[in-house]
């Protein structure tokens, strides 16, 4: 019986605690804390909200890359709109009473769901409009000025980089409830990774409205009121004048540059062309028709979503693995007579001095040399089979970078196509297929595609012998101090033993006297130590692609290049002279005056015509 008792006496204290509790904060709410009656209120109150100025984006060195300036939204409150002088305001904003009309009865049939909500009748008017409307404001009731801070750009270039402002639409709002019709977000590029830190907190005026709901005074002397928290400001790692030398050697070429600092994994220069100028971004809205239908793709960040094969580059990954597996020596020679010949099948080559070892093959870019030794490493007896050593072959590349998303931070990085035994079972069928199957894998063709950014990956794998960090863009957000950006040391499956018979290969291409077969001599710099690779890749749909890796100096690098230029031809000829200035620029500040005329003629070098035929 006591049992029962204490029972009910439990549940009866428990009943009585929750009602305290409730009549406890429904006193709190009532009578202590004005928040919830301000909103409650909101009918006899007016919000008007404070957009807070976007962090601004930096250099390395302090040089603003994105900046704002302040806009001026037209704003109607449908609740006030009354009879106006429609002539003057037609004049003020440049419309046509029939455009003026067709807005006011957008905005009637919208007016139930706006309620005493002010909502943007015009956007981004001009200053002078700006003036001339605030001049002739009472003429005009149910419409006010919103100040919003937009983004502005002191050069032109890094579009594609920095990504662009845009409203935010129904969809990106449904996912996204801390948005509010008519908030801006960040739109591709680092506005769109790092939005939650460029873009602030809004903030709001509160005023009390009269009975016939005109602005009477501040709410509480503006004690609920909000200032707006601006943005962070981030410090990239990008080098601003070295992104302009970049892009002005770039220009009427399609294709990318990248550059790395080898040592932190940190982007010097990252660089689409043809992207996008800032000029589109500052109103992307009215250029996004033309951006869209531009035969050239501005919007496509090649730079990491580019799958490009590529070619002769590729040949250090296979030479470097054929050393780990000791299928290669550096003493081991290969006769290469203008190409690779077994039965009907060739791969052809140009003409070089033969018989070559693995430094020589480097140097001179030979294809019969790396299509031997890729054969002996699928052809490897310690493998059970094809497969297994495809498959084998396949980590090592996936080590390197290929195949798999770097993790720069920007979105949209693509893997590129990295093939294995999977995909070859599944095209010529299981242990029907064998290495002159795939031979075009031997120099960077077939079905192996790399994005411009793995490509400088691996010339920063080559500078620090067997290892790189993870490419990134934002080096500090002073304001957060916590902030460090997302870097990892990745080792490469080989080991660093083997790596600098290939990397004096690639300096005696660069630096071997005429007459040798160096390939890539256009690129050498006077007192600098620059080691390169030229590829010319293979493309079905006009002439060949031009490619160049490189880094510098040879001891302590602190620069790797990749550059990719659709249809450019040799590498030699036009990936090679734009590295080699951008590395020259980047060590000494300059560009000699003996290589002037190089800088010159890459300059005058027009290929756009080859992608618009």
């Amino acid at each position: 019986m006591d049992h029962r008792i204490r029972q009910k006496n439990i549940i009866i204290a428990f009943f009585i605690v929750c009602l305290l509790i409730l009549v406890l904060r429904l006193f709190f709410l009532q009578l202590i804390n004005k928040e919830y009656k301000i909103t409650a209120a909101n009918n006899v109150l007016r919000y008007e909200i404070i957009y807070p100025s976007r962090g601004l984006i930096l250099d390395r060195n302090g040089q603003i890359m994105a900046g704002n300036h302040s806009a001026y939204d037209i704003m109607i409150t449908p609740r006030e709109l009354d009879a106006f002088d429609t002539t003057a305001f037609c004049s003020i904003f440049n419309l046509s009473p029939e455009r003026l009309e067709h807005m006011l009865s957008e905005i009637h049939a919208r007016r139930k769901a706006i309620g005493y909500q002010s909502v943007i009748f015009l956007r981004q008017v001009t200053n002078e409009q700006y003036t001339r409307f605030l001049e002739k404001s009472y003429k005009f009731p149910g419409f006010s000025v919103q100040t919003r801070s937009v983004r502005n750009y002191p050069s032109a270039i890094c579009g594609n980089l920095l990504g662009y402002i845009i409203e935010a639409d129904p969809a990106f709002l449904e996912k996204n409830p801390e948005y509010r019709p008519g908030d801006y977000t960040g739109r591709t590029g680092l506005e769109e990774y790092y939005e939650k830190w460029l873009r602030g907190e809004k903030g709001y005026s509160i005023y009390l409205r009269d009975v016939h709901n005109r602005i009477k005074s501040s709410y509480e002397d503006g004690e609920y009121d909000k200032a707006a928290i601006p943005g962070k400001d981030m410090v990239t790692t990008i080098d601003l004048s070295l992104q302009t030398l970049g892009e002005e050697l770039m220009r009427n070429k399609v294709g990318s540059v990248i550059a790395l600092d080898p040592s932190t994994g940190e982007v010097l220069t990252l660089i689409t062309s043809t992207g996008l100028t800032t000029e589109y971004l500052t109103h992307f809205g009215a250029y996004y028709s033309q951006v869209i239908s531009d035969p050239l793709k501005p919007l496509f960040n090649r730079a990491i979503m580019s799958a490009y094969p590529p070619g002769s580059v590729f040949k250090l990954v296979n030479g470097l693995i054929g050393l780990q597996e000791g299928v290669v020596k550096p003493e081991t020679r290969y006769s290469c007579n203008m190409g690779y010949r077994v039965g009907s099948l060739t791969v052809g080559c140009h003409r070089h001095p033969s018989p070559i070892n693995l430094m020589q093959s480097v140097m001179m870019s030979c294809n019969a040399y790396y299509c031997n030794v890729f054969r002996s490493i699928l052809d490897n007896p310690a493998y059970r089979n094809i497969g297994q050593a495809m498959d084998h072959w396949q980590e090592y590349v996936k080590s390197f970078g290929f195949g798999t998303r770097l993790g720069i931070d920007l979105p949209g990085e693509l893997t590129g196509s990295l093939p294995g035994t999977a995909l070859y079972d599944r095209i010529y069928g299981k242990n029907r297929w064998q290495s002159l199957t795939v031979i075009s894998l031997s120099i960077g063709q077939g079905e192996i595609g790399a994005t411009p950014l793995q490509l400088a990956n691996l010339a920063a794998i080559m500078a620090n012998r067997g290892h790189f960090y993870t490419p990134h863009l934002v080096r500090e957000i002073p304001a957060e101090p916590s902030f460090r950006p997302t870097v990892e040391r990745h080792q490469v499956m080989v080991d660093p033993e083997h790596f600098p018979i290939i990397v004096e290969g690639m300096y005696q291409a660069v630096n071997a006297p005429a007459g040798s077969g160096a390939t890539a001599r256009l690129a050498a710099i006077p007192g600098l130590d620059l080691c390169g690779k030229t590829g010319t890749a293979q493309n079905p749909h006009g002439k060949d692609n031009s490619v160049f890796i490189c880094f510098a100096p040879r001891d302590n690098p602190r620069i790797a290049v990749a550059v990719y230029i659709e249809q450019g031809g040799f590498g030699a000829s036009q990936a090679a002279p734009v590295a080699s200035l951008i590395v020259e620029k980047y060590l000494t500040g300059q560009i000699h005056p003996s290589r002037q005329w190089l800088y010159e003629r890459t300059l005058e070098q027009d290929l756009i015509t080859r992608h618009l035929q």
